[in-house]
């Protein structure tokens, strides 16, 4: 059986992330950041879930996701019920884990062309 490779039909992919950095495409990323299959919004300034204000998710919320994946580092841990309650009020689904699982689960919804976007929260 011969196998072949073959690139996204997307402009911006994740190779993989864990608590510490992340690889989208072949950029390695060192400070929390945003992913889309169309837009990287490098230098996300939010450092902690915990201390999250509905307003850290404005520049994913404009990229009109019909799924925001929040990827809290190497472990989940849930931003206040404010931040949830944003991506709610709007019919948004917010689903908050670990940014390793964070990016397999966006890898699988950008590959089925799913309006994805994904916030991942690293050290800086």
């Amino acid at each position: 059986m011969q196998l072949n490779l073959e690139p996204p039909d997307y402009r911006y992919f994740l190779r993989g992330a864990d608590g510490a950095s992340a690889l989208v495409n072949e950029q390695r990323l060192l400070r929390s950041f945003i992913v889309a299959p169309d837009a990287l919004v490098e230098d996300w300034p939010v450092t902690a879930a915990r201390s999250m204000v509905p307003a850290d998710l404005d520049a994913l919320l404009a990229l009109a996701p019909e799924l925001v994946l929040l990827g809290t580092g190497a472990t989940q841990v849930f931003p206040p019920a404010a931040v949830l309650a944003t991506c709610l009020q709007r019919g948004i689904g917010l689903e908050v884990m670990t940014n390793a699982a964070a990016a397999r689960t966006y890898s699988v919804l950008a590959g089925e062309g799913r309006r994805v976007a994904a916030g991942f929260v690293l050290p800086g």
